[in-house]
Formats: C-alpha cells, sequence, structure tokens
C-alpha cells in the first residue's frame, strides 16, 4: 500500500513543479484558450464523462487498495467542478499573484489586531514568493506599498513602545524583533520603487494598473507614433510629442490655446507641471506681442510658485531664480508698452483665435491680474528658503545675496504702481501700494545704515535717469533714516490697524538700532502699541517683542541701566526669548503640540541674518539686573524696617542657585561670569567684579566695545559705593569723603554726589557735611528680631484689610448705603447670627480706615490698631 501512497506523492509533487516551470510558450497558449473561452469550456465539459468512464473501465479490472483510490480521486475531482462551476484556466504568473495578494491580506490582518507573530512568518512567506515575481529587477507594485506600509507601522509601534511602560507577550516580542530587523536590510534593495511610492501612493498604484495592459496593445497602438517619430527625426531630430503620439507645434496663433490648455489642467491630480513649465518656456520664445508675453509670462511664474505650494517645502532654487529673472522681464516689458497694464478687476479675455486689441475710446490694453500678489509670493518663497537652510554654511550666505535682486523687483514694483496711481480711471486700490511699501520697509528696518544705502544705489542704477519716485524720491533715498522715516510716515498716514502699527514698529526698530534712544522711546510710548499689541496677529506681535528688545539694547548702549533693565524685564524675564522673538520653538515637557501647531510655529520663524543674539541679550539683561539687585540686597540686609522687594525674579532664582553650591570653579559661560561678578560686587570687590564682567566674550559683537567697557566700569564703581555704604553704614559714625574717592577711585565730586542722591532718597540715614567733606551717619533705633517681625505682620494685616476692602467695594459697586454701620457696628437683624459676635467684640467709636468704607476688618482690624 505504502507504494500507492508514494505514486500519490509523486503526481501531486510533479504537477506542481509543473505549475512552477510554466514556460512562456505555454502561457500564450492558454491566452489563445481563454480568447476562444467558450468552445473551449464546452469541449472541456464533454470531454470530462468521457474522461471518467475511460477511466473506470481502465480500472475495473483492479482490486483492493487500487480500486478504492481512483474512486477517492474521482469523487474529489466531480466535488471539486461542482463547487467551481466552469472551470477555468490560470496562468502561473496569475496563480503566483494570488498567492502573494493572499499573503499581503494576512500580514495587514495581522497588523490590525497588533499579531507580529504571524506578521514574522508571513514576511518570510511574502519574500520567498516575490522572487518568482520579480520583472526586470522591479517588484510588484502590491508587494512595494505592503513592505513600505509594514515599515511605517512598525516605526509607529516602536515608538509607541517607548512611551507606554505596557510590555508585549514573548511571542509578540520575539516577532517584532524579527521583523525589525529584516525589514530595513530587505527594503534597502526595492528604496527607489519605496521612495516613489511615498511621494505619491495614488499615481504609483495607478501606473501600476496602466502597466499591467501595455504588452496587450503594444503593437496596435503606437504604431501611428512611430511612424511620425520617423518622420521627425528625418527633418531635426528631437521634436515635442503629445498624448498619442502627436507632435506639438508652438506657434504665436496657437499660444492661447496651449495656455487654455495649462490653466484647465493646472491644480488637477497628476499633473506634470515640470513639463506644462517647459511647454510654457517654449511658448515664451515665440511670443511676438507684448500681450503674448505678458500672458505667457503670468502665467509661467504662476505655474513656478505650484512648485513650493506644500506647507513644508520650500520653491526649488533655479525655479525661484528663473521666477525672478521672468518677473523682472514682465516688469520691463510694462514699461516699455504702457499701453499694457496689468490690473485687478480686469475681464478675461476669452477669444483663442485673435489678441485684443485697442478700441479707439480706451488707452489702455488691461491683462486681469495682481504684481504684488507675485512681488509678496517671491518674497515668501524665499524666506521659506532661507528657513530650511542651515544657517552656518556657505550656502546660506550665496541664498541671502538673492535679497538684493528681490529689492530691486520690489522697488520696480512700486514705480509701476504710481505710474498707474497717477491716472485716476484706473482706480488702482490704495491697499496695493500699502503692500509693495510694507514689503520695501520690511527689507530695510533690521539693517545698518550702510547696507541700505548700498541697497538703493544698486535700484536706481537700473532707473532711467528721467525717471523718479513720488513717495521715495532719488534725492532722499540716500539717507537711510530719510527713508525708513518716509516709508513709515507714507504707511501711517495712508494705512490704518496692522499695516500701520506694523510700519511704526519698523520705524522705532531702525531708530533704536541706530542709537536714537529718545526718539525711539518717546514714539514707542506716544503709539499706545502696548495697551493692545494682544490683539495683533502673532506676526505682528513678534515685530512688537523685537522692537522692544531692541530698544533696550540701545539705553543699556547708552548707559541707561535702569531703563534697559526695565525694557527687557518683560522679554527675558519670562525664560521663553526664543519662541517670543521667533528665533527658535521652545520644547515644553508638559504641553502637547500637534503636528499642525509644530508647521505654523516653524512657519514664523525668522531667517538667521534677522536674529538678535540672545547670548548678547541674556548678558545685557543679567549685568543690568546685577547693578540694580545687589545695592537693593545690600539695602535690605542692613535695615530690616525696609520693605522687601524683587526687581528681577530670574536673577535672584540664579543668584540662589549660585549661592547653594557647594564648589564653584572658574566661571566659563556668560551666566556664570555674572553671578560671580554679582558676588564679588556683594562683597565690596569692585576691580574683581569688573573684571569678571569685561572678560565676558559677548561685548566685542557690538559696536564701540571699549566705550561699552569704560561705561560699565564707571556703574560697578558706583554701585560698589552704594553697596558699601548699604552694608557698613550701621558700623561708622563719620567716614571721609576722600577714604571713599580713594576706595573705589571715583572723583571726590562724584563721591559727593552719589552720596547726595542716597541722602534725598532716603536711602541712607546720614547727612553730608562739606566744609569737612565727611559724612556723618544718624543712628536709629536698632530694632529686635522680634520687633522686625511684628511690623512685617502689622504690614501684611494691614495689606490684607486694603485688599478686603477693595473687594467689598467691587460687590456694592460703590454704593455707601449697602451696609449701614453707624448706629449699630455690632451687627443687628440685618446681619444673622453673626451680628452678636461682632457686636460683642467691638466697643467704642467707630474709626474710619482708608479705602472709602467703615469696614474694620473685624478682631484682626482691633488687634492691628491696638
Amino acid at each position: 500500500m505504502s507504494r500507492f501512497f508514494r505514486g500519490g506523492d509523486d503526481s501531486s509533487s510533479e504537477s506542481s513543479e509543473e505549475e512552477d516551470v510554466y514556460s512562456e510558450e505555454e502561457e500564450s497558449e492558454e491566452e489563445k484558450e481563454e480568447s476562444g473561452e467558450g468552445s473551449d469550456d464546452d469541449d472541456v465539459e464533454a470531454d470530462e464523462p468521457e474522461d471518467s468512464s475511460s477511466d473506470d473501465d481502465a480500472d475495473a479490472g483492479k482490486k483492493g487498495a487500487s480500486r478504492f483510490f481512483v474512486d477517492q480521486a474521482s469523487s474529489e475531482s466531480e466535488a471539486e467542478s461542482d463547487l467551481e462551476g466552469p472551470s477555468k484556466v490560470k496562468s502561473a504568473k496569475d496563480k503566483r499573484f494570488d498567492e502573494l495578494e493572499t499573503t499581503i491580506t494576512t500580514i495587514q490582518n495581522g497588523q490590525k489586531i497588533n499579531d507580529w507573530g504571524s506578521i514574522s512568518n508571513e514576511f518570510d512567506k511574502l519574500n520567498r514568493q516575490v522572487i518568482k515575481l520579480q520583472d526586470g529587477g522591479k517588484a510588484p507594485k502590491a508587494y512595494i506599498k505592503c513592505i513600505a506600509e509594514l515599515e511605517d507601522f512598525l516605526n509607529e509601534t516602536l515608538a509607541k513602545q517607548k512611551v507606554t511602560p505596557k510590555k508585549m507577550n514573548a511571542t509578540n516580542a520575539r516577532g517584532l524583533n524579527a521583523v525589525k530587523q529584516r525589514i530595513k536590510k530587505n527594503n534597502k534593495d526595492y528604496q527607489v520603487q519605496i521612495d516613489a511610492f511615498r511621494e505619491n501612493s495614488d499615481a504609483f498604484m495607478e501606473s501600476d494598473e496602466e502597466e499591467e495592459p501595455a504588452p496587450k496593445a503594444t503593437k496596435v497602438k503606437f504604431a501611428p507614433m512611430s511612424s511620425d517619430q520617423l518622420l521627425e527625426e528625418d527633418a531635426e531630430g528631437f521634436t515635442q510629442v503629445g498624448k498619442g503620439g502627436k507632435m506639438l507645434q508652438f506657434t504665436p496663433e496657437s499660444i492661447f490655446k496651449h495656455l487654455r490648455t495649462i490653466m484647465e489642467s493646472r491644480g488637477k491630480k497628476n499633473t506634470d507641471r515640470l513639463e506644462q513649465i517647459k511647454i510654457m518656456e517654449k511658448l515664451n520664445e515665440v511670443a511676438a506681442t507684448p500681450y503674448q508675453q505678458i500672458r505667457v509670462l503670468m502665467t509661467l511664474v504662476s505655474a513656478r510658485f505650484d512648485l513650493g505650494s506644500g506647507g513644508a517645502t520650500s520653491m526649488p532654487l533655479e525655479h525661484w531664480k528663473a521666477a525672478e529673472r521672468e518677473l523682472a522681464q514682465l516688469l520691463k516689458i510694462l514699461e516699455t508698452s504702457k499701453d499694457h497694464i496689468i490690473i485687478e478687476g480686469a475681464e478675461e479675455w476669452d477669444d483663442d483665435e485673435k489678441p485684443p486689441v485697442l478700441e479707439k475710446d480706451e488707452k489702455y490694453i488691461k491683462v486681469p491680474g495682481s504684481v504684488v500678489s507675485y512681488i509678496e509670493r517671491l518674497d515668501d518663497e524665499l524666506t521659506r528658503s532661507l528657513q530650511s537652510i542651515d544657517p552656518h554654511t556657505s550656502e546660506y550666505i550665496e541664498r541671502l545675496t538673492d535679497e538684493s535682486s528681490l529689492y530691486n523687483i520690489i522697488f520696480q514694483g512700486l514705480l509701476y504702481y504710481e505710474m498707474l496711481r497717477k491716472d485716476a480711471a484706473l482706480e488702482v486700490p490704495q491697499d496695493s501700494v500699502n503692500r509693495v511699501i510694507q514689503r520695501r520697509l520690511d527689507h530695510v528696518y533690521f539693517k545698518p545704515a550702510q547696507v541700505v544705502k548700498i541697497f538703493e544705489e544698486n535700484c536706481w542704477k537700473e532707473v532711467p535717469a528721467d525717471i523718479d519716485s513720488a513717495i521715495t524720491p532719488r534725492t532722499d533715498s540716500i539717507d537711510a533714516g530719510q527713508l525708513v522715516n518716509t516709508l513709515s510716515t507714507y504707511l501711517f498716514t495712508n494705512s490704518e490697524g496692522i499695516i500701520r502699527a506694523r510700519a511704526m514698529l519698523c520705524q522705532i526698530y531702525f531708530l533704536a538700532l541706530h542709537d536714537e534712544y529718545y526718539k525711539a522711546r518717546d514714539m514707542m510710548l506716544m503709539s499706545h502699541l502696548q495697551d493692545n499689541i494682544a490683539s495683533f496677529d502673532v506676526a505682528s506681535q513678534i515685530l512688537y517683542n523685537r522692537t522692544l528688545v531692541q530698544v533696550g539694547l540701545c539705553a543699556f548702549r547708552k548707559g541707561l541701566v535702569y531703563d534697559a533693565q526695565n525694557t527687557l524685564q518683560e522679554i527675558c524675564g519670562s525664560g521663553r526669548q526664543k519662541e517670543l522673538l521667533a528665533q527658535g520653538v521652545m520644547i515644553q515637557r508638559f504641553n502637547q503640540v500637534t503636528p499642525e501647531q509644530e508647521r505654523l510655529e516653524k512657519q514664523r520663524q525668522l531667517p538667521f541674518h534677522m536674529h538678535i543674539n540672545l547670548e548678547l541679550l541674556e548678558c545685557v539683561y543679567l549685568t543690568c539686573s546685577m547693578l540694580l539687585e545687589i545695592p537693593l540686597l545690600a539695602q535690605t540686609g542692613s535695615s530690616p524696617d525696609v520693605k522687601k522687594r524683587v526687581i528681577s525674579k530670574t536673577y535672584r532664582r540664579m543668584l540662589e542657585y549660585h549661592e547653594r553650591q557647594i564648589f564653584t570653579g572658574p566661571p566659563e559661560n556668560t551666566r556664570d561670569h555674572v553671578m560671580q561678578a554679582s558676588k564679588a560686587l556683594a562683597a565690596g570687590e569692585w576691580k574683581k567684579s569688573t573684571n569678571y564682567i569685561h572678560s565676558i566674550k559677548i561685548w566685542d559683537l557690538m559696536l564701540n566695545t571699549d566705550d561699552i567697557k569704560a561705561m560699565l566700569a564707571k556703574q560697578i564703581q558706583e554701585e560698589g559705593l552704594r553697596t558699601y555704604l548699604f552694608t557698613y553704614a550701621p558700623f561708622y559714625d563719620t567716614l571721609a569723603v576722600s577714604t571713599l574717592s580713594s576706595m573705589f577711585e571715583l572723583e571726590p565730586r562724584k563721591v559727593s554726589a552719589v552720596v547726595s542722591k542716597m541722602i534725598s532718597h532716603e536711602e541712607l540715614a546720614a547727612a553730608l557735611d562739606q566744609v569737612t567733606e565727611t559724612v556723618i551717619f544718624r543712628k536709629g533705633v536698632e530694632l529686635s528680631r522680634l520687633q522686625s517681625l511684628a511690623l512685617t505682620l502689622s504690614d501684611k494685616a494691614s495689606a490684607l484689610i486694603e485688599t478686603n476692602e477693595r473687594t467689598l467695594e467691587q460687590r456694592t459697586q460703590g454704593s455707601t448705603n449697602a451696609f449701614d454701620r453707624k448706629d449699630r457696628r455690632g451687627g443687628g437683624p440685618n446681619r444673622g447670627g453673626r451680628g452678636g459676635r461682632g457686636g460683642a467684640r467691638s466697643g467704642g467709636h467707630t474709626q474710619r480706615q482708608a479705602g472709602g468704607t467703615q469696614f474694620t476688618g473685624g478682631a484682626l482690624g482691633a488687634a492691628v490698631r491696638g
């Protein structure tokens, strides 16, 4: 009997081998059989009973097991034929594709339930199956889709495993590790196809569907194209061929038809934008009339902008430069052809056969469009490009040189709109002029005057001598300050809302950058922008923060330490300088940020050349805080009755952290230098403090470094004198001015001035004897520790009473008769159960408290009044 089983196994193995070794000839024969499907199926059905009867006759003489096996085989074939209906012949390739799809479906089902054990097994099976289905080294598209999605799913699962502490079971973990080890090595062989799938999955899969019927129709479909190509090669070598093998002809007469076709396909799916751009470049070469050139250039520039329409990607560099050249060419054509204008709201010309002609009553041929929109988009694309480039490379510097050509475009656009505004009949909106001027101001306000002067000179070189600007005349553009003032004043006069506020902020920034502190401060205060800046858009708030910081730095350069610290406190005290100045994204530990919010935040970031040095900003802020906080700490430490106040909480926290350190090494960064200088200043070692401050290397980034260091040394000397007097005043009866002068290396007149100022502000209990040039200290009543604490408690109780009275006034809305306490201070029928207790405690006459009401604060108020 074993012989029969072996025979059955051999037949099955032989059949499987025959399926695997199908030749191309057999496949072609099967295709022929499928083409004559009806007759063949009938023949098959007719032959089946004859085959079965012949088998029965042949096996009739057999006995035993052989008879049994024959009957079983025939019954199985009959059952299968009953289930399947009419039999259909499949090629080996189709069967392998079916097996592949079954395996892919199993993997997808495993992904849904997170079954990595089955995914690992099926993945190995899938890789074995795809070897037999590769065509010219390319795997099937379904396989590429499966392994690409599997890799993404694997990365998501690994990311979740890092976040969630829940562990997989052993089988799943083994399967996950097995797939993790194999998939990267496996996907390297198909990386090109995977990248194509991830770029555009729909187009990738559709191309698969289009490729399948290609072999059948190849001979018939492209037969005419081959003859056309032969003719073209005989004529001139290579020529543009469109769909269906038709040759594309670019003539001046066919320009509008091609443009219409391109405009209709623009924005549709699977549109080859680069091919459209190539076609329009050829159309631009054959365009003969100004109208044709204007139409082609406008469509071409718009098509180039579509390449950078994605939110994350910027426009390619070569296309940006091409768009800049084409926009300059467009403005040049508009300058030479005065009868052609581009204006918003013009009617579209629908006739593709003939161009519009200038009528007798009309002065212009109007083309619908907006030049300012092209300028703004070109500017935005340059900004996005600079955001995506590493600023510490030469590529960023090379890209930044394109700003000069962009500034020329903006300037020429302003001249064009000024020309249109001269004709009142055109009704050019004021907003278009304002937008161009705002873009010009945005490229000027943060630059030094020397750079602005170079930009303006380059612009006016390309303009004919007989053309001048009414808004910014040629003579006024030489002076950068005058130029910024002219642009800002024009926007402030002819605009409103956000543009008006931004114009004022740009002018304040420019003034502060060029050390005109008092003008910048007065304009900042008169604008009252600090009252309603929260209602503006995010870009305007960023500009406000930048202007505020620049004003603070300007005050520091002028030696106004208090003003500088007070101005920088709002930005630097928050600890979010990067985020507030749009110079980086702050990663907060417990803050959930959606991908959309993160994308918008990255789009708001300023290019690197517009950044304010954050290390310099922190150094200035900490230095100013040190010069104000150290004397204040000395004053509160020596006089307990002085009300404690904090100027900079950020500085105090850093100082406390530094004092808690067990071991303090030499300073390494800016913060360490300032903390060491603070410690030395508090101890009266002003020279040591000066050396620490001067050794900070960041001062070299500022103009006039020597002047700034001299100013800081002078400030440290004066604040060291104040700190010394606050600290050691209780131990002196008299102190000679000459002693202080030699101790701090200040002139006697300067020492006398500092001491007089402290006395007049009641910071120092002393008198200055000008005859003997000595400081005579007055000894006050020294309070004990208990008395000091009692005074502190009294102050806090008084503050609590004032808070209660203000709350009462708010609730009663200032009405004086809300509580009648004149005759029944102890309470009455209107106060319920609490009145008896209040009346029992408070005897005597009423004493009016500050705040305008008779509320006494209860038992605590009586105790404080004593």
